[in-house]
C-alpha cells in the first residue's frame, strides 16, 4: 500500500503539477478509465491528456494538493485541495483571471501495480461560486 501512495504523490506532483505527461505510461494502466469533477469520463492514456489540456487552458497554475489519503487493498482514498487561475472558458465562464480554489476527493483502484481507475468528485458548486464573485 505504500506503493499506491508512491504512485498518487508522483501522478501529483509529476503529470499534474509539473506536466510531465511522459510519465503516464509508467503510472496508469493502457486502459486506464478516469472521471474528473471538471469534465466528462475519459479513456486510455490520450483521452486522460486530452482532459489535462482541457484543465490547463481553463486555468493557469493549475495545483493538486493533497491533505489526506488512506490506502486499502487495491484503493486509496485521497482528499484534494484543487487550485488556478481562470484564463480560459470554464462552465461557460469568460476568463475572469480570478485565482479559485476548490476541495475534491479522489479514488483510485490499482491493478498490476498501475492506476487503472480514477474516479474524483469535485466541489463544482464552490468553483461557479468563485467564477460568479470574479464576474461581479
Amino acid at each position: 500500500m505504500q506503493n499506491h501512495k508512491e504512485a498518487v504523490r508522483k501522478f501529483y506532483d509529476a503529470i499534474w503539477n509539473n506536466d510531465e505527461k511522459s510519465i503516464i505510461p509508467e503510472l496508469l494502466s493502457e486502459d486506464f478509465s478516469f472521471r474528473g469533477s471538471l469534465g466528462p469520463k475519459h479513456r486510455g492514456h490520450k483521452g486522460f491528456i486530452q482532459y489535462m489540456d482541457f484543465i490547463r487552458s481553463a486555468l493557469g497554475n493549475y495545483r493538486c494538493e493533497i491533505i489526506d489519503m488512506v490506502a486499502e487493498d487495491n484503493k486509496l482514498y485521497a482528499r484534494m485541495l484543487y487550485s488556478g487561475v481562470h484564463k480560459g472558458e470554464l462552465f461557460g465562464y469568460a476568463p475572469t483571471h480570478g485565482k479559485i480554489k476548490w476541495d475534491g476527493v479522489a479514488v483510485f483502484t490499482f491493478d498490476q501495480g498501475k492506476i487503472a481507475e480514477l474516479w474524483v468528485l469535485g466541489d463544482v458548486h464552490d468553483v461557479i461560486l468563485q467564477l460568479t464573485r470574479y464576474m461581479g
